[in-house]
């Protein structure tokens, strides 16, 4: 019988997660999948498998889980506070999680969105071509204590890997291309757009994230003739309140709010990992710059593997090993001579 993973508690959002549904645009649904792609790719690199690979998203809050035979395990996205048998482990790292322990996983101490991740992965039936849950569409449901899922075969062994994650869990500055609306958006109005600084609002979820700050309202100039069409993960439309809204990987696929710009996929997860309260400030690059920008953002995930180290450095791989003070006390030898009378 396959190894399963049993969630004896869940936070209030538990999803199965991957990279999404592809080319189901044009029946009006959207991509949905991870809200922080990035974690995928980190969780990929530490267990040495697909980043399309299933894992459990855990928005905000954790839970606590446990496996039915020894497995692989990894924890990415944003930190939080995670034990086995109540001794503390490294996020952003690989581990053994032994059959039967219990892998307690609490609030998260940055960021919003944190992921773990399975060797072999989450193995529930796909439907239109992922496991994703998106709830916005009905397909899935939040996770609950008593669930019960299938594993994928893990044919990896290594574990005790960590990395330094690209930094995303605080807010910070955020790159738009111009949309198909900018343009009625007056020069004056998209200057103090960037000269703005918004605030991560607390009703965020899944489907996108309102910004507002401390000034007035955004407003288009012909905004009430924009038509409904296709919108897609990363819009910014400036709602009727003139508040602007980052759509996330559960957005609507249409929607006749003015568009100001579009946020690179490369910064969406830092939009999407800000909490309440985090502050974000938006500039426009060019399409050429944007291109640049996502080419190094996939020779950065596809370099991760590469840029692993050991949790616990081996002896054998360190090359100076004789100039470590192994043992409190223990010296060289040399100062015993440069300190006798």
């Amino acid at each position: 019988m396959s190894a399963a993973l049993i969630i004896h508690q869940a936070g209030p959002s538990l999803t199965v997660q991957d990279l999404g549904r592809s080319g189901t645009l044009a029946f009006g649904l959207s991509r949905g999948g991870a809200a922080d792609r990035f974690a995928l790719a980190e969780g990929a690199a530490l267990l040495g498998q697909s980043d399309g690979t299933a894992c459990i998203e855990m928005a905000g809050m954790g839970g606590m889980f446990e496996v039915t035979a020894d497995c692989r395990i990894a924890l990415t996205g944003a930190p939080m506070r995670a034990s086995i048998y109540g001794t503390r482990l490294v996020w952003h790292a690989s581990h053994l999680l032994p059959a039967g322990a219990r892998l307690s996983i609490g609030a998260a101490e940055r960021g919003t969105y944190g992921y773990l991740h399975i060797g072999g992965g989450i193995a529930t039936p796909p439907i239109l071509g992922a496991r994703a849950a998106h709830l916005a569409a009905g397909i899935g449901a939040p996770l609950a204590a008593g669930d019960r899922l299938p594993l994928g075969a893990d044919t990896g062994t290594r574990t005790g890997m960590t990395f330094d994650p690209e930094p995303r869990f605080s807010g910070g500055a955020i790159r738009l291309v111009p949309s198909l609306q900018t343009d009625l958006f007056s020069p004056a109005e998209r200057t103090r757009f960037t000269a703005t600084t918004f605030t991560r609002d607390t009703r965020g979820n899944r489907m996108g994230v309102p910004l507002p700050s401390d000034g007035a309202g955004f407003h288009s100039e012909g905004g009430l003739s924009v038509l409904s069409e296709v919108i897609v993960p990363g819009d910014v439309q400036i709602t009727g309140d003139g508040t602007p809204f980052v759509l996330l990987s559960e957005c609507q696929t249409t929607g006749g709010y003015p568009r100001i710009g579009a946020v690179l996929p490369a910064d969406l997860p830092r939009v999407a990992q800000a909490r309440a309260g985090d502050t974000l400030r938006f500039s426009f690059v060019t399409l050429d710059e944007a291109r640049a920008i996502e080419t190094r953002a996939a020779e950065a995930c596809a370099k991760l593997p590469r840029l692993l180290r050991p949790l616990i450095r081996d002896p054998h791989s360190i090359s100076d090993l004789l100039a470590y003070q192994l043992i409190s006390g223990v010296t060289a030898g040399d100062d015993l001579e440069r300190n006798t009378p």
